[in-house]
């Protein structure tokens, strides 16, 4: 049953690509890649953040307990939360694990490079989703496809089996994302995920939701759903609490939504809520909408939509290429 304009999908659509649980934890389908992640993964920012011996303890609890998506990139705390993660993958860890990791390159040489230096890192010879990062300016799609660009590498570093399956990311125009996807249609491409925000407030403004997950859905790419609290901004609007938000991203058919765990509270906090996740009604998503519908209103509190706060390839060009 669908919400008005055609905005919204299906109540509880999220909960209906789930195929098994774990622990409690739900897990879902990646797409049609056949792979199964926990409809909850682990941010790799946030894992930057505590000390290393948090982090790691953050890492190897959530496992333990049920989740399985790892989320990682080659810039995140000047590499530090790759080889972070790569520690807690040690002693067998990594089996259970399915590990995503990003790059920024956008020419040949840098994204080769940048693969093979997050491989390092992270202590191992493949990771099961390799991404392009921070896809968020038209030029971007120029410079992956052109040749001599990062597509070249990528083609190279699947062939050597450095990774298995291959997405981007981006979170500031749903525009930009339907132009990458087209492009990887004319050049042969098929993405096996996609990673955007999905939130209570970006169904109100300039939204992934209503532009690029139908199409994601229709072509059965993976969706990583990510800032399910905008990164923190959207709690401080005061309007919805982080269960609110985490249940409202879960209700969406995502395959999972990765949210930021930089302490073992907010992990738990995480673990609880998709332990206790049930669909939700109809009336439940619409009071949670209108909540937040007069603040997202000009993405204020969507700060990667409207500034370059986000950015890390704005504030570092270098990481380019």
């Amino acid at each position: 049953m669908a919400l008005a304009a055609g905005l919204f999908f299906g109540i509880g659509e999220g909960a209906s690509l789930a195929v098994e649980s774990k622990d409690g934890i739900p897990y879902r389908k990646l797409g049609k890649t056949g792979e199964k992640v926990s409809a909850v993964g682990v941010g790799g920012w946030h894992i930057g953040v505590p000390s290393e011996k948090e982090s790691i303890r953050i890492i190897r609890t959530a496992l333990d307990r049920g989740i399985n998506f790892l989320d990682n990139c080659w810039d995140y705390h000047d590499g530090a939360s790759e080889v972070w993660m790569g520690k807690a993958l040690r002693d067998g860890y990594r089996a259970k694990a399915f590990l995503m990791t990003k790059f920024d390159g956008r020419s040949k040489a840098a994204a080769a490079r940048q693969i093979d230096e997050s491989l390092r890192r992270l202590q191992t010879d493949s990771v099961d989703l390799m991404q392009i990062h921070e896809v968020i300016r038209m030029s971007d799609i120029e410079r992956v496809f052109a040749p001599g660009g990062a597509m070249e590498a990528v083609t190279e570093a699947r062939k050597a089996g450095k990774f298995r399956y291959l997405g981007f990311t981006g979170h500031k125009s749903p525009e930009i994302h339907l132009k990458m996807l087209e492009a990887a249609r004319q050049h042969d491409v098929r993405f096996d995920a996609v990673q955007m925000p999905l939130n209570v407030m970006d169904a109100h403004f300039n939204s992934f939701q209503r532009l690029v997950l139908p199409v994601l859905l229709k072509e059965e790419i993976g969706v990583l759903g990510m800032k399910p609290m905008g990164g923190g901004e959207i709690l401080t609007s005061k309007t919805v609490s982080p269960e609110e938000c985490l249940n409202y991203a879960l209700n969406l058919p995502t395959s999972v939504v990765i949210t930021g765990c930089d302490s073992m509270k907010i992990l738990e906090q995480a673990i609880n809520t998709v332990q206790k996740f049930r669909p939700m009604s109809e009336k439940e998503v619409a009071a949670l909408l209108a909540k937040t519908a007069k603040v997202a209103k000009a993405g204020k509190f969507e700060l990667y939509k409207t500034s370059a706060e986000y950015d890390s390839t704005t504030e570092n060009p270098h990481f380019l290429g």
